[in-house]
């Protein structure tokens, strides 16, 4: 019988964050693959019909609420989602925030939160996942980054650092990990249409298309197109691909002025 190399089935995910946006959009297709999906993000009302979305598509879903900076939440996550499951395949970073200031308006306490949330608690959740995928014999490990892991921003300044940082952590694990037959890759999506990005077309319609008209594709992307990249980043057709950090931009990132 030959393997079919883009099947979860058997699979557990863990997203965090993957009650919307990006996080569900790539949830949504791990589901549709054939694994059963763990969402652990903030807002337990979200999250509860993002459970029920996938279980309405045949899989087994949990939700938990947790906060990814915090080390005893990331501990709770693990072991609740072992009590359920017995197994953690995948992990997908997807937990993030941004606030849009300049440099020089930015409070320390604005820089800690984002860099906690968008960096540590990545790191976190890696860490915490890493003894059991060793114990299984391999894993996959997804990190959301940003088309600003490539650029600079003088308008998220600190988003784009904790971004940026996102690849090199990526590439760290990568190799720390390799051994242990655990892929660590890092996905860059480029402007999608998310609660993050939706006030851009009414509040700031010249930006949106100044950027719209610098996108090949000649459209923004939605979280239905991360689905194909998740599945193959989190499947058979991957093992062999570790360390990388893949844009989804439509073009953005190699677009000339």
């Amino acid at each position: 019988m030959s393997l079919d190399l883009f099947t979860l089935q058997g699979r557990v995910a863990v997203v965090t964050g993957g009650n919307g946006g990006i996080g569900k959009g790539m949830a949504m297709g791990l589901a549709s693959a054939g694994a059963d999906i763990v969402i652990a993000a903030r807002n337990q009302e979200k999250t509860s019909q993002t459970v029920k979305e996938i279980e309405a598509m045949g899989r087994q879903a949990l939700g938990i609420q947790v906060e990814v900076q915090r080390a005893e939440d990331v501990s709770r996550m693990v072991e609740t989602t072992l009590d359920r499951f017995g197994r953690i395949d995948i992990l997908i970073n997807n937990a993030g925030i941004v606030v849009r200031k300049p440099p020089e308006e930015l409070t320390e306490e604005e820089w800690d939160r984002v860099m906690d949330i968008n960096l540590k608690g990545m790191f976190l959740c890696s860490k915490a996942v890493y003894p059991v995928m060793k114990r299984q014999g391999g894993g996959k490990i997804i990190n959301i980054g940003s088309m600003m892991s490539l650029f600079g921003s003088g308008v998220v300044p600190v988003y784009a650092t904790s971004k940026g940082g996102v690849v090199q952590l990526t590439k760290s694990l990568a190799i720390a990990w390799a051994p242990q037959n655990i892929q660590v890759n890092a996905v860059l999506p480029g402007w999608i249409v998310t609660d993050m990005t939706s006030g851009i077309r009414t509040n700031a319609p010249e930006r949106y298309q100044a950027i719209s008209e610098r996108i090949p594709a000649k459209r923004w992307g939605i979280p239905d197109d991360l689905r194909g990249l998740a599945i193959f980043l989190a499947s058979a057709a991957s093992d062999y691909v570790t360390g990388t950090a893949i844009p989804i931009d439509g073009g953005y990132s190699v677009m000339g002025n």
